[in-house]
């Protein structure tokens, strides 16, 4: 069995044990608590928490105006009843005036969990847990939809959220992020995007300074593609709150304003090189500087490491974005 096979079949044998880890810790507690009882169901994989990343929320069920439960899946049940009424809205909304039912809504928000598995920037594991509230959302009708789409999800409307049941953790995923995206690769003639960004990490000071995982995650997402076969895309998080930090400069900036700009946004992020990662991921450093600093070095004002300035000059000979 291959390595990536081997992590894949690990992730596969953790996923109960975490699963059980899950349903026995409440919400109520504080992350310490998760992590004592992950700890507890599989002890071989110290899982060490990274970040929270919540506002957002999934389409749930229906139910009646009294809470008893109609459907567990709104879209199912529009698309039933839609076609139940000869595939007429109108009639759809007649009956749900007469009849009010309401679509709930799953807010959560998702931790990020992970355990180092060795020294590659990629080899940790990336656990995905989701905490999760269902809630009684917009009365089915209201705003006077014209599709089924503005049935299920309407715009423009602010729901009265009222919380329906209790809120629970549910586990979300389990991967090996370097197994993962050996897969990736294998599914491309291109490596991804991300494979070269984290060859750049362990290549530059910040990769000779911290551990990848420390300071990004890997959002991933699933989907289907033309053959019906499961394939991956990466994105990059950075892990703190709130936006990075500011970067005000002009473009023609250089020298030792450029180098002060830097190394203050390396300060406040808390490690090395970090601006040049922002450049690629969330923007927040304009392109420009990568040019720039490449100057600097070649007319002899080196405020960078030799290791930075190669980095910077590959990206600039073949540059990408994540």
């Amino acid at each position: 069995m291959n390595v990536s096979l081997a992590w894949q079949e690990t992730c596969k044998n953790l996923a109960p044990a975490l699963q059980a880890a899950c349903r026995q810790t409440p919400v109520s507690g504080s992350p310490a608590a998760l992590l004592r009882q992950l700890e507890a169901a599989q002890p071989e994989w110290p899982f060490q928490y990274r970040f929270n990343r919540g506002g957002w929320y999934r389409l749930g069920g229906v139910v009646d105006g009294d809470g008893k439960r109609v459907s567990d899946n709104l879209e199912h049940w529009a698309e039933r009843a839609l076609k139940t009424h000869d595939g007429d809205l109108t009639l759809l909304l007649e009956m749900l005036e007469d009849t009010p039912l309401y679509a709930t809504r799953l807010t959560g928000s998702t931790h990020y969990l992970i355990a180092r598995t060795g020294d590659a920037p990629a080899d940790f594991l990336q656990l995905e847990i989701e905490a999760l509230q269902e809630m009684r959302g917009h009365r089915l009708g209201a705003g006077e939809p014209n599709s089924l789409n503005e049935l299920i999800d309407p715009v423009g409307i602010k729901p009265d959220l009222q919380a329906f049941g209790q809120a629970a953790y549910h586990f979300r995923r389990l991967a090996h992020i370097g197994a993962l995206l050996t897969r990736m690769t294998a599914q491309s003639t291109e490596p991804p995007p991300i494979l070269r960004l984290l060859a750049d990490w362990q290549a530059s000071s910040a990769g000779n300074a911290s551990d990848f995982s420390n300071h990004w995650l890997i959002a991933l997402r699933e989907y289907l593609d033309r053959y019906q076969q499961t394939q991956y895309r990466a994105q990059p998080i950075a892990i703190g709150s709130g936006k990075p930090p500011a970067f005000e400069l002009v473009q023609g900036t250089n020298g030792l304003k450029l180098q002060s700009a830097l190394h203050a946004f390396d300060h406040e992020t808390g490690y090395p090189f970090s601006w040049f990662f922002h450049l690629l991921t969330t923007r927040a450093v304009p392109h420009w500087v990568a040019q720039t600093v490449v100057e600097d070095a070649l007319n002899g004002f080196a405020y960078l490491p030799q290791r930075d300035v190669e980095v910077v000059r590959n990206w600039l000979h073949r540059p990408y974005v994540v």
